[in-house]
């Protein structure tokens, strides 16, 4: 590959502290696990986190912590990656889809209620590709409807709205560190709330069922291992204090995507609300309506045959067919997820991509846009 799709920004100070846990005696369990979640409580500021192994397996406990299981509706987005609802499913409880505004891709609020029953248990939005548009708007409906909200923002470390922190919203939060993200462990997740028992809920269930006092064959509850070692919390307190140079590099790069597509016609490039700080997770475009899945599909594989990755984003979840066996889900069902879907093309993104690679992206994009007819 010429131009890869996503790549992680590790310097000898990541090194250099993973390289001294593993020097020392404690892999896991140890001090850098207390000082990972203590720097993620004073950066997002919080009172509590608790470090995991996924943003997955946070999203699991945060659901389970608050009771949610069988019987219970879940609402959340068609329009995210497949691990949103696979916690829900993972619960017992259904998933129950709201489709997204156009503008913003997350699930929109003038929706929301008419999809609130009398099984609604929670909603759990997403800021998607890092975008916290509408999320104050979210918040009012989950506090008027008097259910939970669980903030899926695990492509959102950095982001804010108005000056409130992505990660501050509803009862708990989840940041997720794949190698993709704003900053990595390698892989890891943290979870955020404001309420103890939660925060101790989650603490004993990451380490299988242990409380704080039984020691280590004590189990005062079904548990997981859902730990991180300090070896990920070693390169994950590093990274979280890279966090601002991070979003600069990343805000830099999307800015030269979108100087450099500005020029064709009807290509769709995701901008920024006002009131939006927004932490860049990947830069996804939308081709013209004109063109079909089978003209994007096109589109990917020419750029592929070039060297340059790139890859569609997100197809929507209610048709992974799984879900829509157990759910009856069809096409047509959520129009606006599915017509976006169809036409999104993730362009390679990362913290240290060169100028002359977006350039690159930019002119073979154009070039091979310009031989399709839809």
């Amino acid at each position: 590959m010429r131009v890869y799709l996503s790549r992680p920004d590790i310097t000898e100070k990541e090194i250099n502290a993973v390289t001294e846990v593993l020097r020392s005696p404690n892999l896991s369990l140890g001090p850098r696990l207390d000082e990972f979640e203590q720097a993620f409580c004073e950066y997002i500021g919080r009172k509590h986190a608790i470090a995991v192994n996924s943003g997955t397996s946070g999203l699991f406990l945060c659901l389970k912590a608050l009771g949610i299981g069988p019987g219970d509706e879940v609402i959340t987005t068609p329009f995210t990656f497949i691990a949103t609802v696979n916690c829900i499913m993972m619960t017992g409880a259904k998933p129950v889809f709201v489709d997204i505004n156009e503008r913003t891709l997350n699930i929109d609020p003038d929706k929301i209620e008419s999809a609130i029953t009398e099984n609604t248990k929670a909603i759990m939005p997403v800021e998607v590709f890092g975008n916290p548009a509408d999320f104050d708007r979210i918040e009012v409906v989950a506090k008027k409807h008097n259910i939970l909200f669980i903030e899926d923002c695990c492509e959102a470390l950095g982001s804010a709205l108005n000056g409130k922190k992505a990660g501050t919203f509803g009862q708990m939060s989840v940041f997720a560190f794949y190698p993709n993200k704003q900053m990595t462990t390698g892989e890891g997740g943290m979870i955020l709330t404001d309420d103890k028992h939660l925060a101790e809920l989650c603490a004993s269930y990451r380490n299988q069922g242990r409380g704080s006092h039984s020691g280590w064959l004590g189990h005062e509850r079904l548990g997981y291992n859902f730990r991180l070692s300090d070896i990920n919390c070693a390169l994950g307190i590093v990274q979280l204090s890279r966090i601002e140079e991070f979003k600069a590099k990343r805000q830099q790069v999307a800015g030269w995507y979108q100087q450099m597509l500005a020029d064709i016609s009807d290509l769709t490039i995701l901008q920024t609300e006002d009131g939006c700080d927004m932490s860049w997770f990947v830069f996804v475009i939308r081709l013209p309506k004109k063109f079909t899945r089978e003209h994007r599909d096109n589109v990917l594989g020419q750029l592929r045959e070039r060297g340059i990755q790139a890859s569609n984003y997100f197809p929507p979840v209610h048709l992974q067919p799984f879900i829509a066996e157990q759910f009856g889900f069809e096409k047509g069902d959520f129009p606006i997820t599915e017509s976006v879907s169809s036409r999104t093309i993730a362009l390679p993104f990362y913290n240290n991509l060169p100028r002359d690679q977006v350039d690159l992206v930019c002119r073979q994009l154009k070039e091979i846009i310009s031989k399709i007819t839809p």
